[in-house]
């Protein structure tokens, strides 16, 4: 049976964390760009996250692609004669996740390996 490739749908939902550089500022500084882009994204609507080496989005996927092509526009607009954005999207079909749910599960599981580890040293003492 063939596949219907055009009419395939485009993921629910989806985080993409991705770092956006401008080239041909002048410049090696992109504070400038990277708080416009951060404007954007809080006009979005969009969950985000900044952190030191860019930012996590969370959204359906036409939204967040929508506002990652969004920020190419503006960073252009501010005179960037060339954006290049690295990216790495990640989509499950099982449960909704956020990005900091993600995060709270690591910690959580490294807290109780810390418990585990004073309580056996403890248990060395006795």
């Amino acid at each position: 049976m063939p596949q219907d490739y055009k009419n395939i749908p485009t993921p629910e939902r989806c985080y993409v964390d991705f770092c956006l550089i401008p080239v041909g500022t002048g410049s090696a500084s992109v504070s400038r760009e990277v708080a416009e882009v951060q404007k954007l994204l809080k006009a979005s609507g969009l969950h985000h996250t900044m952190h030191s080496a860019g930012t996590t989005v969370e959204g359906s996927w036409d939204e967040v692609m929508k506002v990652i092509g969004q920020a190419h526009s503006l960073v252009h607009r501010l005179g960037a004669v060339r954006v290049q954005t690295s990216m790495r999207a990640g989509t499950r079909t099982d449960k909704v996740q956020t990005a900091e749910q993600k995060v709270q599960k690591v910690r959580e599981l490294l807290a109780e390996d810390a418990h585990m580890q004073r309580r056996a040293s403890l248990e060395d003492c006795e």
